[in-house]
């Protein structure tokens, strides 16, 4: 990602040295996911949709520790694997979103909160820059090469309430306030960068 971009990495001293984390990306471009992965002080375990999973991508994703996921359907073991991530004391990646769009964090799906609330673990928002501003030359599907993508790391913070409660109604109220958070760090992450 380095040899092809040049990405500007804020605040990446703002996700925790250790035990579990959860860092919530904004997802508009396809690079988003390894632009993270290159740019983060500590490895990052994505949740990706099944079909990534084809070819010689499949033992490539396994290797570098990324977790399949079946998104049409409750993946237990999708859930159990991430789980068992942050158990581990490592870091998980999602994009709250779901799947990529405007990348702004206007309809989040309840995963990231269910993940957050169940394992106590924080929430670092992280706001990918740049990846959709122009088309490059060579490869339209993709930012020109050599262009900058900003990576902006923002402040951690508890999803739960501190009641410990893993209701329905809990998880909705986890995932308002973790979309007021995200949507916040975004608009200052744009500031911060011009974007």
């Amino acid at each position: 990602m380095h040899g092809l971009w040049k990405p500007r990495v804020l605040g990446a001293w703002r996700v925790p040295a250790s035990g579990p984390a959860i860092l919530a990306v904004n997802h508009a471009h396809n690079i988003d996911g390894p632009m993270l992965m290159a740019t983060s002080p500590r490895p990052v375990h994505f949740l990706i949709k099944k079909e990534a999973f084809i070819g010689p991508l499949d033992p490539f994703l396994r290797a570098i520790g990324q977790l399949k996921v079946d998104r049409s359907v409750a993946d237990r073991a999708a859930i159990t694997d991430a789980l068992g991530v942050l158990g581990d004391g490592g870091v998980l990646g999602i994009f709250p979103e779901g799947t990529r769009g405007e990348g702004d964090f206007a309809s989040l799906r309840a995963g990231l909160a269910y993940f957050a609330v169940r394992s106590g673990a924080p929430i670092v928002p992280v706001a990918v820059l740049g990846s959709t501003d122009r088309r490059g030359r060579l490869i339209p599907a993709l930012p020109p090469l050599r262009s900058r993508v900003d990576v902006v790391f923002g402040d951690a913070f508890e999803a739960g309430d501190g009641t410990g409660r893993r209701t329905r109604k809990a998880l909705d109220d986890a995932t308002a306030r973790i979309q007021e958070r995200l949507t916040v760090h975004l608009e200052n992450a744009r500031r911060l960068t011009g974007r």
